[in-house]
């Protein structure tokens, strides 16, 4: 009896125990949002390149566009003076470079935790093809210009955070080496040195997590990669708005009504007439643009527009090579005096063979002296007046390059040189014709010079030698 009733208070602890256990037991913790980290140097660069894009969409930079940079005299000269077709490539390179951050974009959104985000991809294209945003992803301008703001202050922290980064990699490198050499001898004044290095390396550290935690690299991945999405949409309708693209975009995204009208005065203006298309015949953008989108997609319609003709310097791949070329020839120009004949025969190695031929042909029966003083100053001022046009396209096509060779290097906002603005669409007959006309005439002044020089140096020989025979004779 007794055995009975111990066991039966032992059922009842131990079942009251279980219930406690039952009730008490911890509550799943949730689980913890991944951070940015390492990534935050990548994410900033992709900050940078989107504040660019949507710098270069505001009012002054589109009335900049409208009213100086397709206006360049080199333009309309050797590219075309259809201010809708010069349009349409500057539309379709800001579209370009879009479609490409979107691609870096779409690497970073597969790792984040909401589905929506990982869908970026589809959703992209299902945007720029017709305008539809299921997840109201455009910003307004205001709340676009207080995300600009907030991503701004954190591309500059985080580039802070990456040079604080090296400087404590450096100190770290110093104090291993420092250690490894005083292994066996330790004097006073070196471990003096070790211990303010240690002491260094420590702020250096407090330092570095300071920076972590007010820059991208301690921020939840998905509101960082949130932001970069939903700015990447704005940008899209901030362009489709200004250039007039298929849909139209929200009102919000507009500060200005003349800012965007600007933009394509023949919308506003039907009788302008047609204008000439210098670089070959060229559909007109609009039809080009409707045609396109409606067969093959915005963004695919877009990357045809970029694709230069056959008679362009591009089409012949031949822009890089003709922009260096004509900075060599714009430097022999400006100090003639200073060429001498290598440097001469290396500018000719560098002609192609139709500008040869065509420099033989307008050298053939000028005569070997080159000794008037008036001719050589018309000269001048004539190879002023082509390189004023063409000097231009050709140093913007070598920034243009440099830029997108070193785009990954770079955290620091690039300058608004267009392809437009390069000799990349240049008509490569017009452009051969401007350069063989330089090469004439710097083969007058540089000819000229030379006749200058030996003439002073024949003066100086013959005063010398009449004073050399006045001193003997005496």
């Amino acid at each position: 009896m007794a055995l009975e009733t111990w066991l039966i208070k032992v059922k009842t602890a131990i079942s009251h125990k279980l219930d406690v256990v039952r009730v008490s037991a911890p509550h799943p913790k949730p689980v913890a949002k991944s951070k940015v980290g390492v990534l935050a140097f990548e994410i900033a660069g992709l900050m940078t390149k989107l504040l660019h894009l949507w710098q270069s969409l505001s009012d002054k930079n589109i009335i900049r566009l409208r009213n100086e940079s397709i206006s360049l005299e080199g333009i309309r000269k050797i590219i075309s003076n259809d201010e809708d077709f010069l349009l349409s490539l500057a539309c379709a390179e800001i579209v370009e470079n879009l479609r490409h951050l979107a691609s870096s974009l779409s690497r970073l959104t597969k790792r984040c935790d909401d589905a929506k985000l990982r869908n970026f991809d589809q959703l992209f294209d299902e945007f720029a093809n017709s305008g539809r945003d299921p997840h109201n992803w455009v910003l307004s301008w205001k709340d676009m210009e207080a995300k600009y703001k907030k991503m701004d202050r954190y591309v500059t922290i985080t580039a802070t955070l990456y040079r604080e980064i090296e400087e404590l990699s450096v100190m770290e490198n110093g104090l291993r080496k420092a250690l490894q050499s005083n292994e066996h001898e330790l004097s006073s004044s070196k471990e003096q040195k070790i211990i303010d290095l240690q002491q260094k390396i420590l702020w250096q550290r407090q330092e570095v997590k300071y920076l972590k935690e007010r820059s991208l690299w301690n921020r939840s991945f998905d509101t960082v990669t949130s932001v970069l999405v939903r700015s990447i949409f704005t940008i899209l309708a901030r362009t489709k708005l200004v250039f007039g693209m298929g849909r139209s975009s929200p009102s919000s995204l507009s500060r200005s009504l003349s800012a965007s009208a600007t933009v394509h005065p023949s919308d506003q203006n039907p009788s302008t007439p047609a204008c000439h298309f210098v670089s070959g015949p060229l559909k007109p953008a609009k039809q080009e643009e409707n045609n396109g989108i409606a067969n093959n997609g915005f963004f695919e319609s877009n990357s045809k527009i970029l694709k230069p003709p056959a008679l362009t310097l591009g089409g012949a791949a031949l822009a890089i090579h003709y922009a260096n070329l004509i900075i060599v020839i714009e430097k022999m120009i400006k100090s003639p005096q200073l060429v001498g004949v290598d440097a001469r025969d290396d500018l000719y190695s560098m002609l192609p063979s139709s500008i040869r031929s065509s420099l033989r042909a307008r050298l053939k029966g000028v005569g070997f002296s080159a000794s008037d003083p008036s001719l050589a100053g018309e000269w001048r001022e004539a190879l002023g007046r082509i390189l004023a046009w063409l000097s231009p396209l050709a140093h913007n096509m070598i920034k243009w390059q440099n830029e997108r060779s070193f785009e990954q290097q770079n955290l620091v906002p690039k300058t608004n040189v267009l392809l437009l603005q390069t000799l990349f669409f240049a008509n490569k007959e017009k452009t051969e014709a401007a350069i063989t006309e330089l090469l004439v005439g710097l083969n007058y002044i540089w000819r000229f010079e030379r006749e200058m020089t030996a003439k002073a140096l024949f003066e100086c020989n013959k005063n010398l030698n009449g004073l050399l025979n006045l001193q003997s004779s005496n």
